[in-house]
């Protein structure tokens, strides 16, 4: 599996401005080191500067990017080793650039308070960075391979979980250096998300989504259906449900209360694709748990209705691999991150 490549990994492509199709002529305004993509047309949803905006400023594929909890910042990180932090609204200024880790970065957790950014890297550590100082905190230690993904808890202690190619999911408080607890599985962990009520969630090469109690490390839920690694895991705003993508092109929802009745498996979404460079593309929730969203190897975002569970956007624009997707906590704006080392934000009907 080719988590990330290290060198040669292609050359700088044109910048290609996100162009709806049958809409009157548009203008690219340069907005420092982002682009504003101004369209005539219909009314504006978001407080974002333009309908679409495109941030710039990585120099190498882009694998994670995450909203702030109050939405007014967003964190990315790449396989350049580092992380920007950038406005969401205005120009989308670059203000901060952390810089520590040895090695491509694979994913990135806003704490809940939004106080610090946790890293997962290619290097086999952790960070915490203090959000507002732009500054390593702590550099977490413990994994013996890649660090693939990292979750936050979701409120009281500042509780975080990783997953790594050493086959463990590691639960950790941010406060101290060692881990809390370690849970091994038999094959690669490549994707976690914190779930409620003391139950962390983990995903990798065997295909399986597996559920724990963290009061007695015990494996309470066993969710089979994807046919290939899972790439991304996403708890739902109400903490009911979770979200997966898996190598098979396919995303799903799934029941991980804990005494629900039947089968677990509540719907599946079709049309994000993977290829050969099996890049660990993540999905995301919209805040009122309407919409789901998932990152795709064919260039575009993909976003459905839970309810219909019908294809509402299929969003052009990238050219390269679309690695993460974010939504904005409180306004209908989609984030976007790829291998062609930009980001979008892209401002969705209310």
């Amino acid at each position: 599996r080719s988590v990330a490549k290290m060198d040669g990994k292609r050359a700088n492509e044109e910048e290609q401005a996100l162009v709806p199709m049958k809409r009157p002529k548009q203008d690219i305004v340069p907005a420092g080191p982002s682009q504003a993509i101004v369209p005539g047309g219909p009314l504006r949803t978001s407080g974002l500067q333009a309908p679409v905006m495109l941030l710039a400023g990585h120099e190498a594929d882009i694998y994670t990017a995450k909203f702030s909890p109050s939405g007014a910042a967003l964190a990315s990180g790449s396989e350049d080793k580092r992380i920007f932090l950038w406005n969401t609204y205005g120009d989308c200024d670059n203000f901060a650039m952390l810089t520590g880790h040895n090695n491509a970065i694979l994913d990135l957790a806003w704490s809940a308070d939004g106080t610090h950014i946790y890293s997962a890297s290619v290097d086999k550590s952790c960070c915490v960075w203090d959000a507002d100082a732009g500054q390593r905190v702590r550099r977490l230690r413990g994994h013996s391979s890649f660090v693939n993904s990292v979750s936050a808890s979701r409120g009281g202690e500042p509780l975080l979980l990783t997953g790594s190619d050493d086959s463990t999911a590691k639960v950790w408080d941010a406060r101290y250096r060692n881990y809390v607890h370690s849970i091994t599985h038999k094959y690669q962990v490549t994707a976690v998300a914190y779930g409620e009520r003391d139950t962390v969630i983990t995903g990798g090469l065997d295909n399986q989504i597996h559920v724990f109690d963290l009061r007695n490390l015990a494996e309470v839920v066993t969710l089979h259906g994807h046919v290939d690694t899972i790439t991304g895991l996403r708890l739902s705003p109400d903490g009911t449900r979770v979200l997966s993508n898996g190598m098979d092109n396919t995303v799903r929802m799934w029941d991980v209360q804990p005494y629900a009745p039947g089968d677990r498996q509540l719907a599946h979404f079709t049309g994000a694709q993977h290829n050969f460079e099996k890049n660990l593309i993540k999905c995301a929730w919209s805040p009122d748990g309407r919409r789901v969203g998932c990152g795709s190897a064919d260039r575009n975002v993909y976003v459905w209705d839970v309810n219909t569970r019908n294809l509402m956007y299929c969003l052009p624009g990238h050219k390269g691999s679309v690695n993460d997707v974010d939504f904005h906590p409180k306004e209908p704006i989609i984030l976007s991150a790829a291998s062609d080392r930009k980001l979008y934000l892209g401002e969705l009907a209310a």
